[in-house]
Protein backbone atom coordinates (compact mmCIF):
# COMPACT_ATOMS: atom_id res chain seq x y z
CA UNK A 1 0.00 0.00 0.00
CA UNK A 2 1.62 2.83 -0.98
CA UNK A 3 0.50 6.89 -1.98
CA UNK A 4 3.15 8.53 -4.30
CA UNK A 5 0.76 10.21 -6.39
CA UNK A 6 -0.97 12.59 -3.71
CA UNK A 7 -0.22 14.61 -0.71
CA UNK A 8 -2.64 14.39 1.81
CA UNK A 9 -2.28 17.80 4.05
CA UNK A 10 -3.52 18.83 7.35
CA UNK A 11 -5.38 21.98 5.53
CA UNK A 12 -5.43 24.07 3.03
CA UNK A 13 -7.34 27.65 2.10
CA UNK A 14 -10.10 27.39 -0.27
CA UNK A 15 -10.03 30.77 -2.04
CA UNK A 16 -11.70 31.04 -5.88
CA UNK A 17 -12.69 33.96 -8.23
CA UNK A 18 -14.25 35.95 -5.23
CA UNK A 19 -10.91 36.66 -3.25
CA UNK A 20 -9.74 37.71 -6.45
CA UNK A 21 -12.48 39.87 -7.43
CA UNK A 22 -12.56 41.74 -3.96
CA UNK A 23 -8.73 42.09 -3.76
CA UNK A 24 -9.12 43.75 -7.39
CA UNK A 25 -11.72 46.09 -6.42
CA UNK A 26 -9.43 47.04 -3.25
CA UNK A 27 -6.86 47.49 -5.09
CA UNK A 28 -8.40 49.62 -7.73
CA UNK A 29 -10.21 51.94 -4.65
CA UNK A 30 -6.50 52.67 -3.70
CA UNK A 31 -7.68 52.54 0.07
CA UNK A 32 -5.67 49.26 1.10
CA UNK A 33 -5.17 50.01 4.68
CA UNK A 34 -7.60 50.20 7.26
CA UNK A 35 -10.25 51.10 5.22
CA UNK A 36 -13.77 49.71 4.24
CA UNK A 37 -12.93 46.52 3.72
CA UNK A 38 -11.89 46.14 7.29
CA UNK A 39 -15.24 47.42 8.23
CA UNK A 40 -17.25 45.22 6.10
CA UNK A 41 -15.39 42.11 7.61
CA UNK A 42 -15.96 43.58 10.88
CA UNK A 43 -19.06 43.68 10.80
CA UNK A 44 -19.75 40.40 9.25
CA UNK A 45 -17.55 38.62 12.11
CA UNK A 46 -20.05 41.12 14.79
CA UNK A 47 -22.89 39.67 13.36
CA UNK A 48 -21.99 36.02 13.55
CA UNK A 49 -20.42 36.46 16.48
CA UNK A 50 -23.26 38.29 18.13
CA UNK A 51 -20.91 40.98 19.56
CA UNK A 52 -21.36 44.64 19.82
CA UNK A 53 -17.90 44.90 18.53
CA UNK A 54 -15.12 43.28 16.42
CA UNK A 55 -11.68 44.36 15.41
CA UNK A 56 -9.52 43.00 12.93
CA UNK A 57 -5.60 43.34 13.94
CA UNK A 58 -2.50 41.86 12.21
CA UNK A 59 -2.77 38.43 14.13
CA UNK A 60 -4.38 36.39 17.15
CA UNK A 61 -1.38 37.00 18.79
CA UNK A 62 -1.66 40.81 17.93
CA UNK A 63 -5.34 40.50 19.49
CA UNK A 64 -4.52 38.56 22.55
CA UNK A 65 -1.87 41.30 23.30
CA UNK A 66 -4.32 44.20 23.28
CA UNK A 67 -6.90 42.93 25.14
CA UNK A 68 -4.32 42.37 27.80
CA UNK A 69 -3.40 46.07 27.58
CA UNK A 70 -7.21 47.28 27.37
CA UNK A 71 -8.04 44.88 30.36
CA UNK A 72 -5.11 47.04 32.13
CA UNK A 73 -2.89 44.15 33.33
CA UNK A 74 0.45 44.14 34.40
CA UNK A 75 3.62 43.77 36.54
CA UNK A 76 1.94 41.51 40.11
CA UNK A 77 -0.70 40.29 38.12
CA UNK A 78 -1.32 37.14 37.46
CA UNK A 79 -3.19 35.19 34.47
CA UNK A 80 -4.17 31.89 34.59
CA UNK A 81 -3.46 29.99 31.13
CA UNK A 82 -3.93 25.79 30.50
CA UNK A 83 -0.72 24.10 29.84
CA UNK A 84 -1.84 22.69 26.70
CA UNK A 85 -2.47 25.52 23.74
CA UNK A 86 -0.47 27.61 21.43
CA UNK A 87 2.25 29.67 23.20
CA UNK A 88 1.14 32.72 22.74
CA UNK A 89 -2.14 32.29 24.34
CA UNK A 90 0.23 32.91 27.90
CA UNK A 91 2.77 35.41 25.89
CA UNK A 92 -0.21 37.76 26.19
CA UNK A 93 0.37 38.44 29.98
CA UNK A 94 3.85 38.46 29.99
CA UNK A 95 4.16 40.73 26.78
CA UNK A 96 2.65 43.26 29.39
CA UNK A 97 4.64 42.23 32.68
CA UNK A 98 2.35 40.10 34.10
CA UNK A 99 3.13 36.09 34.92
CA UNK A 100 1.16 33.33 33.03
CA UNK A 101 0.23 30.63 35.61
CA UNK A 102 -0.34 27.19 33.69
CA UNK A 103 -3.21 25.19 35.21
CA UNK A 104 -3.86 21.83 33.52
CA UNK A 105 -6.46 20.49 31.09
CA UNK A 106 -8.95 17.72 30.66
CA UNK A 107 -7.47 14.90 28.41
CA UNK A 108 -10.54 14.39 26.89
CA UNK A 109 -11.18 17.53 25.71
CA UNK A 110 -7.67 19.21 25.83
CA UNK A 111 -9.51 22.07 27.22
CA UNK A 112 -8.71 23.90 30.78
CA UNK A 113 -10.24 21.79 33.86
CA UNK A 114 -12.72 23.83 35.82
CA UNK A 115 -10.87 22.65 39.00
CA UNK A 116 -7.06 23.18 38.01
CA UNK A 117 -8.38 26.88 37.34
CA UNK A 118 -9.64 26.86 40.52
CA UNK A 119 -6.87 25.43 42.55
CA UNK A 120 -3.86 28.04 40.89
CA UNK A 121 -5.90 31.56 41.83
CA UNK A 122 -4.08 33.22 43.96
CA UNK A 123 -4.82 37.11 45.88
CA UNK A 124 -2.64 38.24 42.51
CA UNK A 125 -4.65 36.75 39.99
CA UNK A 126 -6.77 38.77 37.70
CA UNK A 127 -7.64 37.14 34.49
CA UNK A 128 -7.76 33.84 32.74
CA UNK A 129 -7.54 32.83 29.10
CA UNK A 130 -9.84 30.16 28.27
CA UNK A 131 -9.13 28.52 25.16
CA UNK A 132 -11.59 26.70 23.11
CA UNK A 133 -9.07 24.62 21.77
CA UNK A 134 -9.00 22.56 18.31
CA UNK A 135 -13.04 24.08 17.29
CA UNK A 136 -14.32 22.59 20.77
CA UNK A 137 -15.78 25.40 23.12
CA UNK A 138 -14.61 25.20 26.47
CA UNK A 139 -16.90 24.54 29.40
CA UNK A 140 -18.07 28.15 30.03
CA UNK A 141 -20.46 28.01 32.43
CA UNK A 142 -18.37 26.16 35.12
CA UNK A 143 -15.34 28.44 33.96
CA UNK A 144 -17.58 31.71 34.19
CA UNK A 145 -19.04 30.94 37.57
CA UNK A 146 -15.20 30.32 38.45
CA UNK A 147 -14.07 33.51 37.13
CA UNK A 148 -17.03 35.41 38.63
CA UNK A 149 -16.78 34.32 42.24
CA UNK A 150 -13.19 35.57 41.87
CA UNK A 151 -13.47 38.32 40.62
CA UNK A 152 -11.26 37.69 37.31
CA UNK A 153 -11.17 38.95 33.96
CA UNK A 154 -12.33 36.02 30.99
CA UNK A 155 -9.82 36.45 27.79
CA UNK A 156 -11.82 33.93 25.35
CA UNK A 157 -8.84 32.58 22.91
CA UNK A 158 -10.80 31.48 19.86
CA UNK A 159 -8.26 31.50 17.57
CA UNK A 160 -9.40 27.71 16.32
CA UNK A 161 -13.17 28.70 16.90
CA UNK A 162 -14.97 30.53 14.47
CA UNK A 163 -18.56 29.45 14.14
CA UNK A 164 -18.15 27.57 17.64
CA UNK A 165 -21.23 27.87 19.77
CA UNK A 166 -21.76 26.64 23.57
CA UNK A 167 -25.00 26.26 23.52
CA UNK A 168 -26.89 28.67 21.59
CA UNK A 169 -24.26 31.41 22.12
CA UNK A 170 -21.48 32.45 19.96
CA UNK A 171 -17.45 32.05 21.64
CA UNK A 172 -15.88 34.81 21.46
CA UNK A 173 -18.75 36.99 23.65
CA UNK A 174 -19.03 35.34 26.44
CA UNK A 175 -15.96 36.31 28.46
CA UNK A 176 -15.30 39.74 28.92
CA UNK A 177 -13.38 40.28 25.44
CA UNK A 178 -12.27 37.41 22.68
CA UNK A 179 -9.69 36.74 20.13
CA UNK A 180 -10.01 35.16 16.65
CA UNK A 181 -6.96 34.08 14.03
CA UNK A 182 -7.21 33.68 10.48
CA UNK A 183 -4.08 31.85 10.12
CA UNK A 184 -4.12 29.65 7.20
CA UNK A 185 -4.55 26.39 9.16
CA UNK A 186 -7.80 28.33 10.27
CA UNK A 187 -11.31 27.57 8.26
CA UNK A 188 -11.50 31.22 7.36
CA UNK A 189 -8.01 32.62 6.78
CA UNK A 190 -6.42 35.90 4.76
CA UNK A 191 -3.07 34.45 5.51
CA UNK A 192 -2.51 36.38 8.54
CA UNK A 193 -4.75 38.52 10.44
CA UNK A 194 -6.72 37.99 13.79
CA UNK A 195 -9.74 40.36 15.61
CA UNK A 196 -10.72 41.07 19.09
CA UNK A 197 -14.56 40.52 19.66
CA UNK A 198 -16.11 42.53 22.78
CA UNK A 199 -19.73 43.46 24.40
CA UNK A 200 -17.93 46.38 26.17
CA UNK A 201 -17.45 49.42 24.91
CA UNK A 202 -14.43 51.03 26.98
CA UNK A 203 -12.41 47.65 26.31
CA UNK A 204 -13.56 48.52 22.45
CA UNK A 205 -12.10 51.83 23.04
CA UNK A 206 -8.87 50.67 24.32
CA UNK A 207 -8.22 48.02 21.96
CA UNK A 208 -9.06 51.12 18.56
CA UNK A 209 -6.02 52.79 20.51
CA UNK A 210 -3.98 50.33 21.18
CA UNK A 211 -3.91 48.83 17.85
CA UNK A 212 -3.25 52.75 16.07
CA UNK A 213 -0.62 54.13 17.82
CA UNK A 214 -2.22 55.03 21.23
CA UNK A 215 -4.51 57.15 19.19
CA UNK A 216 -6.86 58.69 21.74
CA UNK A 217 -9.51 60.00 19.14
CA UNK A 218 -12.26 57.51 20.36
CA UNK A 219 -11.95 59.20 23.27
CA UNK A 220 -13.47 62.61 22.58
CA UNK A 221 -17.11 63.99 23.00
CA UNK A 222 -19.16 63.51 19.74
CA UNK A 223 -19.00 68.10 19.47
CA UNK A 224 -15.20 68.16 19.75
CA UNK A 225 -12.62 68.96 16.74
CA UNK A 226 -11.06 65.77 16.88
CA UNK A 227 -10.60 64.25 13.35
CA UNK A 228 -11.53 67.46 11.62
CA UNK A 229 -9.06 67.62 8.98
CA UNK A 230 -7.19 70.60 10.04
CA UNK A 231 -6.17 68.78 13.49
CA UNK A 232 -3.90 66.11 13.99
CA UNK A 233 -5.83 63.08 16.29
CA UNK A 234 -4.67 63.13 19.92
CA UNK A 235 -2.32 60.83 21.32
CA UNK A 236 -2.78 60.26 25.00
CA UNK A 237 -1.59 56.20 25.46
CA UNK A 238 1.45 54.35 23.94
CA UNK A 239 0.57 52.38 21.31
CA UNK A 240 0.95 50.11 18.72
CA UNK A 241 0.84 49.58 14.66
CA UNK A 242 -1.37 46.25 14.67
CA UNK A 243 -3.90 47.76 12.08
CA UNK A 244 -5.47 45.10 9.46
CA UNK A 245 -5.05 46.17 5.93
CA UNK A 246 -8.08 46.07 3.70
CA UNK A 247 -6.21 43.69 0.98
CA UNK A 248 -6.27 41.60 3.73
CA UNK A 249 -9.66 42.62 4.52
CA UNK A 250 -10.84 41.79 0.98
CA UNK A 251 -9.67 38.26 0.88
CA UNK A 252 -11.49 37.87 4.58
CA UNK A 253 -14.86 39.16 3.31
CA UNK A 254 -15.00 36.58 0.47
CA UNK A 255 -14.02 34.01 3.77
CA UNK A 256 -16.87 34.94 5.27
CA UNK A 257 -19.61 34.46 2.52
CA UNK A 258 -18.08 30.81 2.74
CA UNK A 259 -18.04 30.31 6.29
CA UNK A 260 -21.15 27.99 7.02
CA UNK A 261 -20.02 25.76 3.82
CA UNK A 262 -16.82 25.15 5.29
CA UNK A 263 -17.84 24.76 8.78
CA UNK A 264 -20.15 21.86 7.52
CA UNK A 265 -17.86 20.19 5.31
CA UNK A 266 -15.50 20.25 8.23
CA UNK A 267 -18.34 18.67 10.39
CA UNK A 268 -19.17 15.99 7.53
CA UNK A 269 -15.57 15.10 7.36
CA UNK A 270 -15.00 14.61 11.06
CA UNK A 271 -18.19 12.19 11.10
CA UNK A 272 -16.60 9.85 8.56
CA UNK A 273 -13.79 9.91 10.72
CA UNK A 274 -15.74 9.19 13.78
CA UNK A 275 -17.26 6.14 11.86
CA UNK A 276 -14.35 4.79 10.31
CA UNK A 277 -11.99 5.01 13.33
CA UNK A 278 -15.09 3.58 15.65
CA UNK A 279 -13.89 0.28 17.28
CA UNK A 280 -9.91 1.20 17.49
CA UNK A 281 -9.37 1.08 20.77
CA UNK A 282 -6.19 2.45 20.86
CA UNK A 283 -7.37 5.54 20.11
CA UNK A 284 -9.04 8.26 21.91
CA UNK A 285 -11.25 10.21 19.16
CA UNK A 286 -12.70 13.34 20.26
CA UNK A 287 -15.98 14.30 22.34
CA UNK A 288 -17.99 17.08 22.37
CA UNK A 289 -19.70 17.48 26.04
CA UNK A 290 -23.13 18.80 26.63
CA UNK A 291 -23.13 22.62 25.14
CA UNK A 292 -19.67 22.36 23.66
CA UNK A 293 -20.03 23.12 19.72
CA UNK A 294 -17.36 21.41 17.79
CA UNK A 295 -16.59 22.63 14.32
CA UNK A 296 -13.26 21.13 13.84
CA UNK A 297 -10.48 23.36 12.83
CA UNK A 298 -8.65 19.94 13.82
CA UNK A 299 -9.30 16.53 13.93
CA UNK A 300 -7.14 14.96 16.61
CA UNK A 301 -6.96 11.84 17.50
CA UNK A 302 -5.03 10.50 21.25
CA UNK A 303 -2.64 7.08 21.42
CA UNK A 304 -4.04 5.71 24.57
CA UNK A 305 -0.87 3.32 25.39
CA UNK A 306 2.81 3.25 24.23
CA UNK A 307 3.47 6.86 24.93
CA UNK A 308 5.07 9.45 22.25
CA UNK A 309 7.41 6.62 20.96
CA UNK A 310 4.99 4.51 19.59
CA UNK A 311 2.82 7.72 18.51
CA UNK A 312 6.23 8.99 16.29
CA UNK A 313 6.26 5.44 14.83
CA UNK A 314 2.12 5.60 13.44
CA UNK A 315 3.35 9.74 12.78
CA UNK A 316 6.45 8.17 10.59
CA UNK A 317 4.04 5.69 8.77
CA UNK A 318 1.79 8.28 7.33
CA UNK A 319 4.48 10.65 6.88
CA UNK A 320 5.94 7.72 4.44
CA UNK A 321 2.55 7.76 2.63
CA UNK A 322 2.41 11.31 1.90
CA UNK A 323 -0.06 11.89 4.44
CA UNK A 324 0.65 15.17 7.15
CA UNK A 325 0.26 14.97 10.43
CA UNK A 326 1.69 16.42 13.47
CA UNK A 327 0.77 17.04 17.45
CA UNK A 328 -2.12 18.33 18.48
CA UNK A 329 -0.20 21.45 20.02
CA UNK A 330 2.43 21.95 23.08
CA UNK A 331 2.85 21.76 26.25
CA UNK A 332 3.91 25.31 26.73
CA UNK A 333 5.37 24.55 30.43
CA UNK A 334 7.78 22.53 28.97
CA UNK A 335 9.20 25.24 26.28
CA UNK A 336 12.24 27.00 27.68
CA UNK A 337 10.94 30.57 28.49
CA UNK A 338 8.76 29.33 30.80
CA UNK A 339 10.76 26.38 31.79
CA UNK A 340 13.50 27.89 33.34
CA UNK A 341 11.52 31.33 34.19
CA UNK A 342 9.39 29.55 36.93
CA UNK A 343 11.27 26.49 37.39
CA UNK A 344 8.10 23.93 35.57
CA UNK A 345 8.13 20.59 35.84
CA UNK A 346 6.66 17.89 33.11
CA UNK A 347 5.04 15.92 36.07
CA UNK A 348 3.11 19.67 37.19
CA UNK A 349 0.98 19.40 34.41
CA UNK A 350 0.41 15.33 33.52
CA UNK A 351 -2.25 16.01 30.95
CA UNK A 352 -0.38 18.43 29.11
CA UNK A 353 2.34 16.24 28.46
CA UNK A 354 0.21 13.70 27.10
CA UNK A 355 -1.78 16.21 25.01
CA UNK A 356 1.59 16.96 23.69
CA UNK A 357 3.39 12.98 23.49
CA UNK A 358 0.51 11.43 22.42
CA UNK A 359 -2.23 13.19 19.97
CA UNK A 360 -1.85 13.48 15.94
CA UNK A 361 -3.83 15.84 13.83
CA UNK A 362 -5.00 14.50 11.00
CA UNK A 363 -5.93 15.92 7.95
CA UNK A 364 -8.99 17.32 6.75
CA UNK A 365 -9.07 20.28 4.40
CA UNK A 366 -11.78 20.95 1.63
CA UNK A 367 -12.27 18.42 -0.91
CA UNK A 368 -10.92 15.32 0.78
CA UNK A 369 -12.75 12.20 -0.66
CA UNK A 370 -14.26 9.18 0.75
CA UNK A 371 -11.04 7.55 -0.14
CA UNK A 372 -9.06 9.90 1.12
CA UNK A 373 -9.94 9.08 4.58
CA UNK A 374 -10.15 5.75 4.28
CA UNK A 375 -6.40 5.32 2.92
CA UNK A 376 -5.64 7.23 6.33
CA UNK A 377 -7.69 5.25 8.63
CA UNK A 378 -5.85 2.37 6.81
CA UNK A 379 -2.74 3.14 7.14
CA UNK A 380 -3.53 4.20 11.09
CA UNK A 381 -4.67 0.64 11.13
CA UNK A 382 -1.57 -1.20 9.41
CA UNK A 383 0.86 1.34 11.59
CA UNK A 384 -1.07 0.30 15.04
CA UNK A 385 -1.09 -3.75 13.70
Amino acid sequence: MTNKSRILPITRPVFDDEELRLLAACLASGWVTQGPMVRKFETMLSERHQVRYALATTSCTAALHLSTLALGLGPGDEVVVPAYTWVTSAHCAEYVGAKAVFADIEIETYNLDPQTLEAVITPRTRAVVVVHLFGLSAKMDEIMAIARRHRLQVIEDAACSIGTTYGEHPVGGLGDIGCFSFHPRKVVTMGEGGAVTTNNEDLAKKVMSFRCHGDSVFFQPPNSDAGKPYNMDPFDFLGFNLRLSDILAAVGVAQMVKLDDLLAERKACAGIYNELLTGIDDLALPVSPPKCGHTYQSYVVRLKEGGKERRNQIMDRLTEQNIQTRPGTHAVHLLGYYREKYHLRPEMFPNACLGQDTTITLPLFSGMTLADQEFIVKTIRNALH
